[in-house]
């Protein structure tokens, strides 16, 4: 699907990232037919060296995705992770020793220089390590061992959206091939995504609920909470409100206390084990009075103030977090609209950000 646009629209705010957001069904359908081979092959290579731990690396958007890669290695395959911390290496010089440790960068351009030196020390400490980016010519993927390609296309708005739900499906692909799985929990992603996406009037009537907000709270658990770290970005760079994204679990010790019946929670619920977790935090939230936004079954939406019910039934919990995200996008996009502002050129930003 994507989005098309009479003579005049051209200037319209938001054009890009809407039309953006509307491409991504057809993105994930190109990843699972042309993609998932190449992500099995890359993986099959990387299984045979046998790794014994996993660092992942990342910034922004990016960092969002590797940290859902993060729950699903851990939890999928019982391999121990970490996220990096690159200033230990481009800013301290620290050397440590990375042999038979997988090192799985992230990037959207595969062009911010301390992800580039990073990944460099690390090949040269003895890690393998593979780059995940949408750019197969850039100079991470040209440092890194190995590749995927995430196939989203050239992506214009500032906000990122389809760069990362591809990132979220194919580390996926990539860890389910790991484990010898084909990833056939994800063929119904598509379809799935382009409902959800048909859905924007709904959406646009919830951002209107919210385009006074000063501040909002976002929290999830499990493979849910990278979708509440991720909607908080977007909905603070897009938007400019402070958005503070918490574990659940993080939220009752002590952020807990600044929750009132003004400023909106939003409450990413995953249809599994990550939102019956969550679910003490949302008794909690509800006895506090808090104005609840739940993204997630219909029964948790139909409990709180206001929400989005995801179709979650049938689908693996591990892949929900490639639609929780959709409604959410949409979200930041519509309250940025409703307050005036343009969310393909949020103020301060560029789209590739070089950081050392």
């Amino acid at each position: 699907m994507s989005a098309t646009f009479s003579a005049g629209q051209e200037e319209q705010p938001g054009r890009i990232m809407s039309g953006e957001m509307a491409e991504q069904p057809g993105v994930l359908r190109r990843i699972l037919d042309r993609g998932a081979p190449l992500i099995r092959a890359v993986a099959t290579e990387i299984a045979a060296k046998k790794p014994r731990f996993v660092l992942l690396t990342a910034r922004g958007t990016s960092d969002n995705a590797a940290l859902y890669a993060k729950y699903l290695l851990e939890i999928r395959l019982g391999l121990p992770c970490g996220l990096a911390s690159m200033s230990t290496t481009t800013a301290y010089g620290a050397k440590p020793d990375l042999r038979d440790v997988l090192v799985i960068t992230v990037s959207q351009s595969g062009g911010s220089p301390d992800l580039v030196a990073s990944t460099g020390a690390a090949r040269e400490a003895g890690a393998l390590t593979l780059a995940v980016t949408n750019n197969p010519d850039s100079p991470l993927a040209a440092v890194s061992e190995y590749h995927i390609d995430i196939l989203a296309g050239p992506e214009k708005a500032l906000p990122a959206t389809k760069t990362y739900t591809a990132s979220l499906l194919s580390l996926y692909l990539f860890v389910e091939s790991l484990r010898g799985g084909d990833g056939g929990a994800a063929a119904i992603l598509p379809e799935l995504a382009e409902a959800i996406l048909a859905r924007k009037d709904e959406v646009k009537a919830l951002a209107a609920r919210y385009r006074f907000a000063e501040r909002m709270v976002i929290t999830s658990r499990g493979y849910g909470y990278p979708t509440a770290k991720e909607a908080a970005l977007k909905l603070m760079e897009t938007s400019y409100i402070p958005a503070l994204p918490y574990s659940g679990a993080d939220l009752l010790h002590g952020p807990l206390a600044m929750v009132d019946n003004i400023s909106p929670v939003i409450a990413v619920v995953t249809d599994g084990r990550g939102g019956e977790a969550l679910q003490p935090v949302l008794d909690r939230l509800r006895g506090r009075g808090a104005d609840l936004f739940v993204v997630g079954p219909k029964a948790q939406v139909e409990a709180a103030s206001a929400g989005f019910v995801l179709p979650t039934a049938g689908v693996a919990e591990e892949v929900q977090p490639i639609l929780e995200i959709l409604p959410l996008q949409m979200l930041a996009y519509e309250v940025t609209i409703a307050r005036g502002q343009d969310p393909d050129a949020p103020r301060a930003l560029a789209k590739v950000t070089e950081t050392r």
